[in-house]
């Protein structure tokens, strides 16, 4: 059964029946006959419009993460070398767009099939992924290293790579703490970043 409205553009419902296909099944697990169907498309269409299974694959993460990073360097560059910047500050810039795409449609999907990339230990898309967006993570760290020059550099990047595992814990939806249906979803969200932006904040400047 489709799982895109037949309203989408072609490559729209392809890209949305991709997301939902690997976050479920993987990227090696989805298969191009299941896309297909999935999408309510034929194969001719999926070549058309992305050429490969893995040139589809790198338009899923572009779909959504250029518009997340390019929120979370706006953020950043309002703020960075600022003599009044704190931790926390710079933990809201990275996070808070982050949590706005996982409450956002089907952000949270997208997180899992994030996930899915370092999980399944895909070279290909971990070097795809570092080569377009690691100078994002590259200049939020250069900025933490500005704030907390007592760490080494071994040490910063031990900190904020356990916050980015955080965050797309938090993101991915399979925590504990589900909203409650009497909380809104905006107001989930605002707690969920002041406790991950605490929490972070603690584990970055301990000593």
């Amino acid at each position: 059964m489709p799982v895109s409205s037949a309203s989408m553009p072609t490559k729209e419902r392809i890209l949305g029946a991709a997301e939902e296909l690997f976050a479920r099944h993987g990227f090696e697990g989805a298969s191009l006959r299941q896309l297909t169907a999935a999408a309510g498309v034929n194969l001719a269409a999926v070549n058309y419009h992305f050429g490969s299974k893995d040139r589809l694959i790198e338009e899923v993460f572009r779909r959504r993460l250029d518009q997340l990073n390019g929120r979370r360097m706006a953020a950043l560059q309002k703020i960075a070398g600022d003599a009044g910047t704190t931790v926390e500050d710079v933990l809201a810039a990275f996070i808070v767009p982050a949590l706005e795409l996982s409450h956002d449609g089907n952000g949270s999907l997208f997180m899992r099939v994030l996930a899915r990339a370092f999980a399944e230990h895909d070279d290909t898309l971990r070097k795809f992924l570092s080569d377009n967006y690691g100078h994002v993570m590259r200049q939020f760290t250069a900025e933490f290293a500005r704030l907390l020059p007592q760490l080494s550099k071994e040490e910063l990047y031990w900190r904020v790579d356990l916050v980015t595992g955080a965050l797309t814990h938090a993101m991915s939806g399979f925590g504990m703490i589900q909203r409650k249906s009497d909380v809104p979803e905006d107001r989930h969200r605002e707690q969920t970043a002041q406790h991950l932006i605490r929490f972070a904040a603690s584990g970055l400047k301990s000593p």
